[in-house]
């Protein structure tokens, strides 16, 4: 029943369309059941390109039929019985921060608004977890956290623009300081989930056991494709007592790249390493107010005093001898207070502008190759669009490390069909240019819709493994469908 056009919303069937909207509001109330075209746009928007291109021009995103507002799990549960009954897909959101056109309802039915599931249900002060719904975003979790001295140490890009604690959870999202304190995956210690069938599944209390396969695993990263991330118990950490800062240049990226596997081989765990390769480095210049050639990193170390002070050393001794010159402290303070002045300030890239992040993740030895690869066939194969590919590296590991990096075509065509398909073909050559060179599709941003054609060529047969799962737990495809590779409802046309 979906349909791009936002002035049109009778498609299909108008009596089923009207009935099923009465179930849905006996079920959940009438004042949480929408049908508003300008909500069903909002609810079907996120932060891709390819969402806010088409709201540039006026086109109108893949939108549900309904807008679902649940409270808790038991309406959630009754929301996904009826979409069982019925085969109507649900397409669960959080903020709406992706940036994979997760949101996206291509085939119409259910946009599932979790937001008003924002309880913090429980602060475990002596084991340092927190018990919330998955729908509290991260300032307000963050804000009680504070209040007790805690931290949920996760601060993404997304982090001031609603993102949600089930979106971090379903997408494996990473913040800044996921260096020394992971990912979300490494956070989290356990969801419930409402299964396709309205029951309700909750994972072991604790992420590590010899209690048989790891389910919770299994649903993070599933970006709604299995079942709706109802309730997340995260690890916190208490707030640092202290901070330290250094900033290096380098002569160029490979420089720097083997400066951070210096670091991170020796299992020293400063909580931020921001690598910027030539091009991005020159843009900062002038905010961080240093003169420098080369290309930048900015190193933050935090906890007590002592700790901080024997990290710095070590870093810098190890960072010296990969061919860094020390910038001092006040580069990387600098960096640090303003990290989210482009999202607070509305800095971000916006159409016309046509761009793309791949956000690529790889091992230490294929990094270097990894940027070159992808850096060669972008500036090369769209040399006629004067297509420009810049990256920097910020969240790293013990065995590798994540490129972050873009390409921008200031011009595009201005026919939007050619747009997109330019937009297409950047990222076919982009992603395949990376893999070929050992990487991996993604780090942190999820597939979505946007990345789903390149999960057999990343898996091979294990592809056929997850669309097997995925068959057995959702038999008749409603979850989220088009995502993650997996094709549509069996009843596409509900």
């Amino acid at each position: 029943m979906g349909n791009l056009d936002v002035g049109n919303r009778v498609s299909g069937s108008t009596f089923l369309q009207g009935h099923v909207q009465r179930e849905l509001e006996m079920a959940i109330g009438s004042k949480f059941v929408s049908l508003e075209p300008r909500e069903l746009q909002e609810q079907a928007s996120d932060w891709s390109w390819m969402s806010k291109y088409l709201q540039y021009k006026n086109l109108g995103v893949p939108a549900a039929d309904f807008i679902v507002r649940p409270a808790n799990t038991s309406e959630v549960q009754a929301i996904m019985r009826l979409a069982a009954d019925y085969k109507i897909p649900v397409v669960p959101r959080g903020g709406g921060t992706g940036t994979q056109g997760g949101t996206f309802a291509p085939y119409g039915g259910i946009a599932m608004d979790l937001t008003r599931l924002d309880e913090i249900i429980d602060i475990d002060e002596t084991s340092l977890v927190a018990t919330v719904g998955a729908g509290i975003d991260g300032p307000t979790l963050e804000s009680a956290l504070n209040a007790k001295g805690l931290t949920l140490s996760h601060y993404p890009g997304s982090y001031h623009l609603g993102a949600t604690i089930g979106g971090f959870v379903a997408a494996r999202g990473s913040g800044v300081v996921s260096t020394k304190y992971g990912k979300a995956e490494d956070q989290v210690l356990q969801v419930e989930v409402v299964m396709p069938s309205g029951e309700v599944v909750t994972t072991m209390p604790v992420p590590s056991h010899a209690a048989g396969s790891d389910l919770l695993q299994t649903f993070v990263g599933s970006e709604g494709t299995l079942g709706v991330i109802t309730q997340v118990a995260m690890r916190v950490d208490r707030i640092p007592e202290n901070y330290g800062f250094l900033s290096f240049s380098f002569p160029d990226i490979f420089a720097g790249i083997e400066a951070g596997r210096l670091i991170m081989t020796n299992r020293l765990r400063p909580s931020v390493i921001r690598l910027y390769d030539e091009a991005d480095s020159q843009k900062l210049k002038d905010w961080v107010g240093t003169p420098f050639t080369g290309t930048l990193m900015v190193v933050m170390c935090d906890g007590n005093q002592e700790l901080i002070d024997y990290e710095m050393r070590s870093i810098t001794k190890l960072v010296e001898s990969a061919g860094g010159t020390s910038l001092g402290p006040d580069v990387g303070r600098i960096w640090w207070e303003g990290k989210y002045e482009p999202y607070a300030k509305g800095k971000l890239p916006q159409p016309p502008l046509l761009y793309g992040t791949f956000d690529t993740v790889g091992r230490f030895e294929a990094l270097s190759r990894i940027y070159s690869a992808k850096k060669h066939a972008i500036e090369t194969e769209f040399a006629e669009y004067g297509a420009r590919y810049t990256a920097h590296l910020s969240h790293w590991y013990d065995w590798g490390a994540m490129i972050y990096d873009r390409f921008y075509v200031d011009n595009p065509p201005a026919d939007p069909e050619e747009a997109m398909a330019l937009h297409d073909r950047l990222w076919d050559v982009g992603v395949r240019a990376g893999i070929e060179a050992g990487g991996i599709l993604n780090d942190h941003h999820g597939v979505g819709m946007k990345l789903g054609r390149f999960m057999r060529l990343q898996h091979g047969t294990g592809f056929d493994l997850m669309k097997s799962l995925k068959e057995a737990w959702d038999p008749d495809g409603i979850m989220n469908p088009g995502k993650l590779g997996f094709g549509p409802p069996s009843n596409s046309q509900w």
